[in-house]
């Protein structure tokens, strides 16, 4: 398996609050509003998933504040 292929934990701040109802189109990756209007979409996923997910934000039109990559699961 290649750096590409195995999963890391990754957290990406969009700017826009998305709820509950987002959940089933985000398959494989947990929404979490936050306080000042935006949502954390957040998940253990390969490089595939991460540009797939890129594509979705982009299709709704978006706006990315953040990408953070963690160690771990995330929360």
């Amino acid at each position: 398996m290649t750096a590409h292929e195995c999963p890391r934990g990754y957290r990406v701040r969009v700017a826009r609050r998305l709820d509950d109802t987002w959940a089933a189109w985000f398959d494989g990756f947990t929404l979490r509003a936050a306080d000042d209007g935006t949502t954390l979409v957040s998940g253990l996923v390969d490089q595939a998933q991460l540009h797939g997910l890129f594509a979705k934000l982009r299709d709704l039109g978006l706006e990315i504040v953040s990408v953070d990559a963690t160690d771990g699961p995330t929360p």
